[in-house]
């Protein structure tokens, strides 16, 4: 097994189906080695694993456990958190996780190949891994959302693009 990024953390998957956590936790242990992993399927177990353990990488789902909630409180412990979502993935939700500081957005689709998405997580910065992120998804994005999805909030993409415009990753 290679090298992970993962490899040796502590993680937080957080998603109020079940199912859901056993993919995760299937693609992660699979792949990585040594990582201890902690599932949630509440908001309330959620928050309380989140002030009680210090983790390297949070994922979580935007629905049922009132997702923008635990990444404000996520963000503000200073955590890292990949957004997965199935019932929110749209181009407002992704702006907003953006602003509220998650480190990636990313669909439940794309759950079979998660581990790499998840360790550009933890390797690249904010900016630099947002870029990464836009350009791995953005055929996905088009297919999804149509070739002009941002065009409904045009000015935050197109100032998102220029401040961005120099990041190499």
């Amino acid at each position: 097994m290679a090298k992970s990024t993962l490899d040796d953390k502590r993680i937080l998957a957080i998603d109020d189906e079940r199912d859901i956590l056993d993919v995760l936790e299937e693609e992660i242990l699979e792949a990585c080695s040594n990582v201890q992993l902690d599932k949630a399927t509440s908001y309330e177990t959620a928050v309380e694993l989140l002030k009680s353990k210090p983790y390297d990488l949070v994922i979580l789902d935007i629905m049922g456990v009132r997702g923008f909630d635990l990444l404000d409180l996520a963000v503000s412990l200073n955590l890292r958190v990949a957004m997965l979502t199935a019932h929110s993935f749209d181009p407002e939700s992704l702006k907003h996780s953006y602003v509220r500081r998650a480190r990636a957005y990313l669909p439940k689709e794309k759950l079979g190949e998660i581990v790499p998405f998840l360790e550009d997580v933890l390797k690249y910065e904010f900016e630099p891994g947002w870029v990464r992120l836009l350009w791995q998804l953005r055929d996905y994005f088009v297919k999804r959302w149509g070739e002009y999805w941002k065009k409904a909030d045009e000015k935050f993409w197109k100032e998102f693009d220029e401040k961005s415009a120099h990041i190499k990753w």
